[in-house]
Order: C-alpha cells, then sequence, then structure tokens
C-alpha cells in the first residue's frame, strides 16, 4: 500500500445489516422502540431516585451512575444507526468515527470498573453491614468514583490519544458503528501492536475486574448462606440482578475482544456489539431497579401522586 492510500481515507464506510430497503425499515422501527424503552427506563431510574430520598443510599446512587453510562452509550451509537437505516447512506467522517471510538472505548472500561465498584458495595453490605456506615460513607464513594474515571482514562485514554485513528482504503467494514475491533482491521500503520494494546488493556479492565466481582460474590454466597430464609431471599434478589448484568455485558466484550480478529470484523462482531453497546443497557435498568422492591415501591408513590394531581385538574 502506498503512502498516498495509507493517509487519504477521511471517511468509513459502514456496511451495516442489510441493503435491502424493507430490512431496513422493519430494523429503524425495531430499534427505535428499543432505544426509546432504554430512555425512558433509565430516566426513570434516575428521576426515582434523585425524587425519593429513601433512596439516597450508595446501592442507588451507583445504579444512577450505570444509568448515565448506559444513556450515553446508546446515544453515542443509535441515532446514527437509525439515520443510516432510513437515508441508507452509512458513511461516517474520520472525526465523527474517532469521536464514537473513544466514547465507546472509555464508556465500557468505565463500566467495567463500576460494576467491580457495585460488587464491593454488595460485598461490604453483607459480609460487613457494621462498617458499611464507614465504609461506604458519602465521601468514599465520591473519591471511589474519581479512582474509576482515573483508572479508566489511564488504561482507556491515554494508549488511544497517543495512537490516533488513521483510516486506509478499503476503508469500509462489516459493522454499524465505529467499534475498535473493526476499525482497528481497517487502520493505518502497524495492526499489530495496536490490537496488542488493545488486549492489554481489555485484560486490565476485564479479567482483573471480574476476578474481583467472582471473589466478591464467592464470599457474599457463604455470608448469605448463613442468614435467615428471609434476609437470603432479599440478599439473593439484589445480587442475583447484578451477577446476570456482569455476566451479561462481560461475557459479550470477552468475545469480542478476545475472539479471532479475522472473523470479528466480517461476521460475529457487529452483533456482539449490538448485544454490549445497545441491548445491556436497556436491559440493565430492568434487571437491576425496576425490579427491585424499593424501586417498585417509589414508582407506586410516583403514580399515585401524578394520579392525584391529574384528577384535582380535571376537577
Amino acid at each position: 500500500m502506498d503512502t498516498q492510500n495509507r493517509t487519504v481515507a477521511t471517511e468509513l464506510i459502514l456496511l451495516g445489516f442489510s441493503n435491502d430497503l424493507n430490512t431496513n425499515l422493519l430494523l429503524f422501527v425495531i430499534f427505535l422502540l428499543i432505544y426509546s424503552i432504554c430512555l425512558i427506563a433509565n430516566c426513570l431510574i434516575l428521576f426515582l431516585v434523585i425524587s425519593n430520598s429513601t433512596l439516597h443510599i450508595p446501592m442507588y446512587y451507583f445504579f444512577c451512575m450505570l444509568s448515565v453510562l448506559d444513556l450515553c452509550m446508546t446515544s453515542s451509537v443509535l441515532p446514527k444507526l437509525l439515520v443510516d437505516l432510513i437515508s441508507g447512506q452509512r458513511i461516517i467522517s474520520l472525526a465523527a468515527c474517532t469521536a464514537q471510538f473513544y466514547i465507546i472505548l472509555l464508556l465500557a472500561g468505565f463500566e467495567f470498573l463500576l460494576l467491580a465498584l457495585m460488587a464491593y458495595d454488595r460485598y461490604v453490605a453483607i459480609c460487613r453491614p457494621l462498617h458499611y456506615s464507614v465504609l461506604m460513607r458519602w465521601n468514599n464513594c465520591y473519591r471511589m468514583t474519581a479512582l474509576v474515571c482515573i483508572l479508566t482514562f489511564i488504561i482507556f485514554g491515554l494508549p488511544c490519544f497517543g495512537s490516533p485513528v488513521n483510516l486506509c482504503y478499503p476503508n469500509q467494514i462489516n459493522h454499524f458503528m465505529c467499534e475498535v475491533m473493526g476499525v482497528t482491521q481497517v487502520s493505518c500503520g502497524d495492526i499489530y501492536s495496536k490490537e496488542v494494546k488493545i488486549v492489554i488493556a481489555c485484560f486490565l479492565a476485564l479479567f482483573l475486574p471480574f476476578s474481583f466481582i467472582m471473589v466478591s460474590y464467592a464470599c457474599i454466597l457463604s455470608a448469605v448462606l448463613k442468614l435467615r430464609s428471609a434476609s437470603q431471599a432479599k440478599a439473593f434478589s439484589t445480587c442475583s440482578s447484578h451477577v446476570m448484568v456482569v455476566l451479561l455485558f462481560y461475557g459479550t466484550s470477552v468475545i469480542m475482544y478476545f475472539g479471532p480478529t479475522t472473523k470479528y470484523s466480517t461476521t460475529y462482531g457487529k452483533y456482539f456489539s449490538l448485544l454490549s453497546n445497545i441491548i445491556c443497557p436497556t436491559l440493565n435498568p430492568i434487571i437491576y431497579c425496576l425490579n427491585n422492591k424499593d424501586v417498585k415501591e417509589a414508582q407506586r408513590k410516583f403514580f399515585i401522586k401524578f394520579e392525584h394531581l391529574f384528577s384535582l385538574r380535571r376537577g
């Protein structure tokens, strides 16, 4: 490949899911519905937690952080995808592709570490309940959140900013977004060194937090089995939802970043990205909070109050 071809590409062609108009219209309706559910569910959680003082505890603070991440994650992908499905033009500029590339990578890295932090919160609450008010006081929660932000930037931000995205020809990928592994396949320069950086970063952000989560929940399980049946049910309800989200999010990410890169960009990659960047953020609030007893009670009070105000206006 000559020097000119290595530097000329200023846009990327996303092949998407299909070239059939009817299929794209159907996908547009499906993704629009998914995006609407994601926005409503995550915004509802944020509203309920912020407006209800009984939910002002560290566990729901972390739930709110997760909801913000999920909103940012889907909003960085779905609007562009919806436009592409309707217009049929699947071209994204280098600047927009770079922005999406970095945003997705940083958000995913933050979520990996945040899930580990949420596991620590549950570990302290169940295994060390007498120390919970000290270990998880608000100043400590804010410090841990800041630490997660710093670690995310160190693990993902610094390596990425040191390796700018440069596109080579052919400048097209079998994907619907500028995802890290897909873009790497059409980037200029030493692809192997970039893949090594991705593997190292993903090891730090995937396997280490995942190991921490598994150890935390092994301790939690041991402690829960010693509780009374009523307390066991509540603890299992809270922790099982977290484990479900962890397995779904980490599982798809491991396959994406540690699977065969040659198959990734041509077949399976976009479908695992669909799970990780769209389906998981939509399911998280439903799995985590909207099935939670305290959140259900807050919802009930909100709708009763709303119905009362509506009836007063009508009267």
